[in-house]
């Protein structure tokens, strides 16, 4: 098949600044390519990366793009002169996979492929204003039932699958040699929990402190998606002396490092409209970190309290208060090895050619192969 993706106006490819959605089809695209199929990657022009490039068989074409913003209605405003710039570089195709909100808008039906969604936030609406779409594929089973209640009457276009892991599974060191640390990687941003989880490891009891380190590592600019510097001085300021604040880290390699130096990693997203699926939390899980989150649906698709991660009640009266209790039982576990060892069976069922592979068969059946 030929297969052109369409990526949004403000995260390069490779995805050198983050983004989920940019590493997983960065991820599948190089797969789809290896298997044999013509993939041509449209992403933006920005950081030294050349306007042309062909990067393990797939031709990748950039294009000028922007920042975000944290305005929601600036971000879909600012991407339509990227999708428009998009459309004279389109090669025609059998599938066009697209999470740029005005591209099925504005791009024909079958011209340049058939119409392949990538529904990577929360509906807020728009899924209505997407008739010409074949396929409205979404990462969770939370996504899709927002998604079906949008479109009750057409829920036969709507296809649940996962993003995959990005990277092979590395060697995991021995438990006994892991040392007493926790990490959180992601946006540091108000709904992604942080600041109230600086403040309940500044509550932990006298001993457990003693033995324990915490990373916070990730994006605060708000380019980047995070909250700004005065979010991050907030951070700083309430953040105890064991607890690190590091600048993002956006090469697996180096981000792979931190998890396999780690036992626990925490991620306490407060983002019920926010979170879609959760990749951080289960590339952690694939280095054999034990995560703790919140009770948020779109992680349910993989954790299982108690068998292969903790969990706390994000909808609890007192969030911190929950998110200290549930901190402070799995810091003190005595068989996190065992959960950890779990946590790394579940990871594995999301490996890249397992899951490329149920994409080139939705894939297929959409073109009648």
């Amino acid at each position: 098949m030929n297969i052109t993706i369409l990526q949004g106006a403000f995260l390069p490819v490779p995805p050198m600044r983050g983004g989920a959605i940019e590493k997983a089809w960065y991820a599948l695209g190089r797969e789809f390519a290896r298997t044999g199929h013509q993939v041509t990657h449209i992403s933006r022009y920005c950081d030294g990366l050349p306007e042309t490039e062909l990067i393990d068989g797939v031709r990748h074409l950039r294009i000028k793009g922007r920042d975000a913003c944290r305005n929601p209605f600036l971000l879909k405003l600012y991407e339509l002169p990227y999708v428009l710039r998009a459309r004279p570089v389109l090669p025609p195709a059998d599938i066009l996979v697209t999470h740029a909100f005005w591209a099925p808008l504005v791009l024909p039906r079958l011209k340049f492929g058939r119409l392949y969604v990538h529904v990577g936030r929360f509906p807020k609406g728009q899924l209505s204003l997407y008739s010409k779409a074949s396929r409205l594929q979404v990462p969770s089973t939370a996504v899709a039932a927002a998604a079906k209640a949008q479109l009750p009457v057409d829920e036969q276009r709507i296809c649940t699958l996962p993003y995959p892991l990005p990277f092979a599974f590395p060697e995991l060191p021995l438990w006994q040699n892991r040392p007493k640390r926790a990490v959180y990687a992601g946006r540091i941003h108000p709904e992604k929990g942080v600041l109230e989880m600086v403040r309940a490891w500044g509550k932990l009891p006298a001993e457990t402190a003693r033995q324990w380190n915490l990373s916070i590592i990730g994006p605060w600019r708000e380019a980047e998606g995070g909250a700004g510097a005065k979010f991050l001085q907030q951070v700083k300021d309430e953040a105890g002396e064991n607890v690190e604040i590091r600048d993002p880290i956006f090469n697996d390699n180096e981000l792979r490092k931190e998890y396999l130096s780690s036992r626990v990693f925490l991620y306490p997203s407060a983002a019920r409209k926010g979170e879609t699926f959760g990749l951080a939390v289960l590339e952690a899980m694939s280095c054999g970190c034990v995560p703790l989150v919140s009770s948020l649906p779109c992680f349910q698709d993989f954790i299982v309290k108690g068998k292969n991660a903790h969990s706390f009640d994000d909808l609890s009266e007192n969030r911190e208060h929950a998110f200290l209790e549930a901190l402070q039982n799995l810091l003190n576990q005595q068989d996190l090895e065992m959960l950890s060892r779990e946590g790394v069976k579940t990871a594995r069922t999301y490996e890249l050619p397992s899951v490329a592979a149920q994409y080139l068969a939705d894939f297929g059946s959409l073109c009648g192969d």
